[in-house]
């Protein structure tokens, strides 16, 4: 089942963050992922969660970063980045594809015109089956977009 993200999921959030940037983590631990869910709460900032019973195991979120202190994917500040995470345990039953589709449908009822990610080269074909093009490539990553 899925739901919608409160301020009470931003611990479950920011542990799902290894999950969602584990490849560019081990590359840089000092990256600063944590701005994905700092002050949870800003415009643009709206979030899926799935959960079984009292159990949350996967999420979807997105927010919008300023120019002057972009996300990995950023495009504009107009455009939220999107991140998404499923624990181990929980992956290949299609959760991540049930939290995508619905994360884009509330962008689209939020008025946004796109959505952009950043994502691992070689790691892009499930976000293309979702709509998702390559925006640009650059320093190892692709960041992509899909036009709602």
């Amino acid at each position: 089942m899925l739901r919608d993200a409160d301020l009470q999921d931003m611990r479950f959030l920011r542990d799902m963050l290894r999950h969602a940037y584990h490849w560019r983590i081990a590359q840089d631990p000092d990256l600063p992922v944590f701005r994905y869910v700092q002050n949870w709460g800003r415009r643009g900032d709206a979030g899926v969660i799935a959960f079984e019973g009292p159990n949350i195991f996967g999420a979807a979120w997105y927010r919008l970063f300023p120019a002057s202190a972009p996300g990995f994917g950023f495009v504009d500040e107009e455009t939220p980045e999107l991140t998404i995470a499923v624990v181990p345990s929980h992956r290949g039953h299609g959760t991540g594809g049930e939290l995508l589709e619905a994360l884009l449908e509330r962008a689209r009822s939020d008025g946004f015109p796109r959505v952009s990610l950043s994502a691992e080269p070689g790691q892009t074909g499930f976000y293309e089956r979702h709509g998702f093009h390559e925006h640009r490539r650059e320093d190892g990553t692709i960041t992509m977009v899909a036009d709602l």
